[in-house]
């Protein structure tokens, strides 16, 4: 059942979700840096999603017999301020989601149906993440960025009263 072109999309998908992984660790301490930490908090949450994803690339790969290729698709980016953050990261769901599609689309025309599903149940992942980030660019267009950063800053040990 395994073909190259298989491979091939498995192949660029894990680097894919390294780079995404990478990229929001990247965010984490950038936004750590800036005050932000419970948007870094939840930066480090979507890092072990995409790591999750490579993780389940990588397991498939490994039932096909090939060998897989760690590495990044491009290199992390830091950014410089919140939108061009979101604004990036939106690209990359949106590339990752077409892509995924075109890959899950060529599984089930050769008969893959596990490739097939995985690559469908990843894409849904991928728009979840997708909707979060034009949420967070309405809200930083509705309210402006400083009120939307004033919900996400904390101040050391903030049970203590």
């Amino acid at each position: 059942m395994s073909n190259e072109k298989i491979i091939e999309y498995l192949q660029r998908a894990v680097k894919m979700e390294m780079t995404a992984a990478h990229q929001y660790q990247l965010h984490a301490h950038t936004l750590d840096d800036w005050g932000l930490t419970r948007l870094a908090d939840q930066m480090r949450e979507e890092m072990a999603e995409e790591l999750g994803h490579s993780d389940m690339f990588i397991a498939r790969l490994m039932f096909l017999k090939a060998a897989p290729e760690l590495g990044f698709d491009k290199a992390p980016q830091k950014a410089d301020a919140l939108p061009a953050m979101f604004k990036a990261d939106l690209a990359d769901e949106e590339d990752a989601i077409a892509y995924y599609t075109k890959a899950a689309m060529h599984a089930g025309e050769i008969g893959d149906i596990g490739t097939r599903t995985l690559f469908e149940k990843i894409v849904l992942d991928e728009e979840g993440h997708k909707g979060w980030l034009e949420l967070q660019l309405d809200l930083i267009e509705r309210l402006g960025e400083k009120t939307y950063s004033a919900k996400l800053v904390s101040f050391g040990d903030e049970t203590q009263a």
